[in-house]
């Protein structure tokens, strides 16, 4: 009896368990979730383009509007100042004035009344203005024609955009040639099947179509699209993408990445080429691998360091160290193709890459060597560094090897196309 007892209290204690556990868990599900949405989302902001400056700005939400500090806009383009006198605010640019009252919608602007689409705020001394009072604010204080796309959050002051053409050639593998009529810095990011470039301070319009198709299976389209201050550009591909800057950024291209464009190329039928013996002094001893046709192929990026605005050392009164490294990897490149090494410059021409930039072109190459040059003008010959130190050896130090003599010549030859003379 008193066994049969104890059983029904140990089920009924084990119900009692599982329907305590069904709660916390049920909780915790709950608090997380909670958790989850009230995380805050992507912070609004608002870009600007014009011929002084292009910059970015935080969108405030105020009574479920979006509103702006009128002071932030206007202080890249000018000289501002503003005083707060009881509910009304005095803002002052260049040589024009405006004045605000707390709470109201009516303003005035070089003596002319300009109706706000909501109240004027102010807060801690910054005077606010919804934003989608911009277009007609802005007319009154620089007195020149501004365009605002509210949906997007891009304002454009004066001729500024930046134009582009896309177009696939019939290259194999396929290569899509981006030109735009300035200089553009996007960052870039790649998935399977998509290489994603977003811009965030190029005036960049769109096209005619916002979305590009091409007559081509490798990258059959492109998309354009506006939001929250920035455009992206998403190439569409059915191979993994790469892409490459040249015309001091005003052209991007788009290819297959180089392993798969080596195997989107062996699928096409290629002529015979008969290709020049290559012929070097070997030491006795020194082992030379045979060439045959079923040799591996290898990739090489080469990254010429600095560029742009980013002269680096100052080897000389008119020699920088961006010119050396420059002209150095282009040589190398030659070097290296002229053995049968395919190899991708970085920066072909006088532009700024970030280190980001730099690492996500070099990641999306897969190639089996990166090679990153530097110049200095202490010390003589050429330094060899590695990531990982050889069996018995030293980094750092310039080996007795063919491959070095390479890198000697390939000094000489920079040396000899610029008078200034480059020791390191």
């Amino acid at each position: 009896m008193v066994s049969g007892s104890f059983g029904k209290d140990f089920k009924m204690a084990v119900r009692c368990m599982r329907a305590g556990f069904l709660v916390v868990l049920i909780a915790a599900l709950v608090l997380c979730a909670s958790l989850l949405l009230s995380a805050p989302s992507e912070q609004k902001r608002v870009s600007i383009y014009s011929t002084a400056a292009n910059y970015t700005l935080s969108v405030l939400d105020r009574d479920h509007r979006d509103y702006v500090s009128l002071f932030e806009v206007l202080e890249p383009l000018g000289t501002v100042t503003a005083k707060t006198d009881g509910s009304r605010w005095k803002f002052r640019y260049n040589n024009v004035e405006g004045e605000f009252n707390v709470g109201k919608t009516r303003a005035r602007v070089q003596g002319h009344d300009v109706d706000l689409p909501a109240n004027f705020l102010l807060e801690n001394g910054r005077g606010l203005v919804p934003l989608n009072s911009l277009t007609v604010l802005l007319t009154r204080f620089l007195g020149g024609p501004v365009a605002f796309n509210e949906t997007a959050r891009r304002l454009f002051i004066g001729n500024v955009s930046v134009h582009f053409t896309a177009q696939v050639n019939k290259a194999n593998p396929a290569t899509l040639v981006m030109d735009f009529s300035s200089p553009v810095n996007p960052m870039i990011a790649t998935e399977p099947g998509k290489l994603r470039m977003v811009f965030t301070h190029e005036p960049i319009v769109p096209p005619g179509s916002q979305t590009l198709t091409f007559d081509n299976k490798t990258i059959p389209s492109a998309t354009f699209q506006e939001d929250n201050g920035a455009v992206e550009i998403t190439v569409n591909g059915s191979v993994p993408l790469f892409a490459s800057f040249s015309n001091d950024g005003r052209t991007i291209t788009v290819t297959a990445a180089p392993q798969t464009a080596a195997e989107v190329a062996a699928r096409t039928p290629q002529p015979q080429l008969n290709l020049p013996a290559i012929t070097s002094a070997v030491q006795a001893g020194t082992y030379t691998p045979a060439v045959s046709s079923g040799a591996p192929t290898y990739f090489a990026v080469v990254d010429a360091s600095h560029g742009g605005e980013e002269r680096g050392a100052a080897l000389s009164d008119q020699l920088s160290e961006k010119d050396i490294t420059l002209a150095f990897a282009r040589k190398l490149r030659q070097e290296l193709e002229s053995r049968g090494v395919s190899t991708l410059v970085l920066r072909d021409g006088d532009t700024t890459l970030s280190l980001d930039q730099r690492a996500n072109l070099a990641n999306a190459a897969h190639p089996a060597i990166y090679i990153c040059v530097h110049a200095a003008s202490q010390g003589t010959g050429v330094r060899l560094y590695g990531s990982m130190l050889p069996a018995g050896g030293e980094c750092g130090v310039t080996e007795e090897t063919d491959f070095s003599s390479y890198f000697d010549r390939a000094v000489t030859a920079v040396e000899q196309h610029h008078s200034g003379g480059c020791g390191g």
